[in-house]
């Protein structure tokens, strides 16, 4: 083992440079506002040079190291999430975190490294590396407008439950490794059998992991996180903390439990079916948006994992296409309210009454977002829905699939809410008339494009399916 190792991790030591310079700039650069482009755009050179990097099939390390072309899309598409994150953020650095914006784009570019490492992990132990320097970083993340009670709050609220998931995975992968004597995904798939034993070791490590993707019962922590983080924090977290997860859980099914689908699938059914409907159900309820997206996470989670629970190459790619479609479409949501918050302070829905009167753009891009999110149909969300119900389809999950289509409609009601808030409720005293930063301006017409484009013309999900199928 040499240092020809670290050949093929194009993406991780492209993210290194691009962190160490950021450091650098931070500490020599005294003009905030220059420090910020030049942050923004170290990186945005990095996902340039993501997508010029085809390895293909390679490995490193023994096969702790894997890594496709599958794997290099979604770390591509982790990044235009981060680079987005990165625009909607630069107003609210500028104004209230001045000071600490260096320490923000350090430690958001080493949660992401950490999310590198998770995706293309080939044994648990790379695999727990990453989700723990994906995990720890991403507290300071929370706790960022400490001058506030609510982000502390949040924080310690993020970090007891990461460390008690934690534990619950170890505790998973201690037995997964005492019984089939390696961590790695292939050597335990050879060794793995539906004994009792196997399937406790299962569960446990589904359940630590659902913690990142918030499903339901390990989700208790994310409303009052998202609600007490920074906004652009909880876009991040939203988006792309779930993405990595999802991903890497799909990938670890495939490669070390799928030989015996029925030590997990009967727990995930359930899982599924409780996480749709709570986040649903309780999203009805809210009147803080960012609460309410909150629990729209949850629920989309729920989406998500049925793409996970197919463990087929077109799961894979359905799943791939939804998280990629709704990562335009959370993000084009919170960054209209990431612009109204740094404007005027207000996050309840009754604030964005009358909206479309004084600010038609940002309540276009907002009806744009509720919509693919609620799977309306032309817009980009319906497409991402459709493909991940046909993957459970296929293996006849028609229950399953009903259930999930049955919330659809539930979900319709509430996103219709905060549409019919901005459009035909009045306000006598609605959100001012107001122009959004340049960098929010272009992070939500990137977002508007992706959610009407890819609805409208889709060579993504062929492209998606077509490396699927090499994974």
């Amino acid at each position: 083992m040499d240092y020809s190792n670290f050949l093929i991790m194009n993406h991780e030591i492209s993210l290194v440079v691009v962190m160490i310079l950021v450091l650098l700039a931070d500490l020599f650069i005294s003009n905030k506002k220059r420090f910020q482009y030049l942050a923004i755009g170290l990186f945005a050179i990095h996902t340039y040079l993501s997508f010029r990097w085809n390895i293909g099939d390679a490995e490193s390390f023994g096969g702790m190291y894997i890594t496709s072309d599958i794997h290099c899309f979604v770390k591509n598409f982790l990044n235009i999430g981060t680079f987005l994150v990165f625009l909607f953020a630069f107003e609210w650095n500028k104004t209230k975190n001045l000071s600490h914006c260096g320490e923000f784009y350090f430690i958001t570019l080493s949660t992401l490294f950490g999310m590198y490492l998770m995706i293309s992990s080939g044994d648990f132990l790379l695999f727990y590396i990453g989700l723990e320097t994906a995990s720890i970083p991403m507290a300071t993340l929370v706790a960022f407008n400490k001058k506030e009670q609510d982000s502390p709050e949040a924080a310690a609220k993020y970090v007891l439950t990461a460390a008690f998931s934690s534990g619950v995975m170890l505790f998973g992968i201690s037995l997964i490794y005492g019984t089939c004597g390696s961590l790695y995904f292939f050597d335990v798939m050879e060794n793995f059998t539906p004994s009792p034993l196997h399937i406790m070791a299962t569960i446990f490590f589904m359940a630590g992991l659902g913690f990142k993707i918030s499903l339901v019962p390990f989700h208790l922590w994310t409303a009052d996180t998202y609600q007490g983080a920074p906004t652009p924090v909880t876009a991040f977290l939203s988006v792309i903390s779930k993405g990595a997860a999802a991903f890497a859980m799909f990938c670890i099914i495939v490669k070390a439990f799928a030989n015996y689908p029925e030590a997990w699938e009967r727990f995930l059914w359930w899982i599924i079916v409780i996480t749709i409907t709570v986040g649903n159900l309780f999203a009805i309820r809210q009147k803080n948006l960012k609460r309410f997206l909150a629990f729209s996470s949850i629920s989309q989670a729920g989406y998500i994992m049925l793409g996970v629970y197919a463990a087929t190459p077109q799961g894979m790619a359905a799943t791939v296409f939804y998280l990629f479609i709704y990562m335009f479409t959370n993000l084009a949501a919170f960054g209209v309210i990431s612009s109204i918050e740094n404007k005027t302070g207000k996050l309840m829905m009754n604030d964005y009454n009358g909206l479309y009167d004084t600010n038609p753009k940002l309540a276009f891009v907002m009806m744009l977002a509720m919509f693919s999110l609620g799977g309306i149909p032309v817009f980009a969300g319906f497409f991402s829905k459709f493909f991940i119900f046909a993957s459970a389809m296929q293996l006849g999950e028609y229950v399953l699939v009903f259930i999930a289509l049955l919330n659809t409609v539930i979900s319709l009601f509430y996103y219709l809410l905060v549409v019919k808030a901005m459009f035909i409720n009045k306000s006598e005293t609605p959100i001012a008339k107001f122009k959004s930063d340049p960098m929010t301006r272009l992070g939500l017409i990137v977002c508007t494009l992706g959610i009407l484009a890819l609805g409208l013309i889709s060579p993504i999900y062929e492209y998606i399916q077509s490396i699927s199928f090499g994974m």
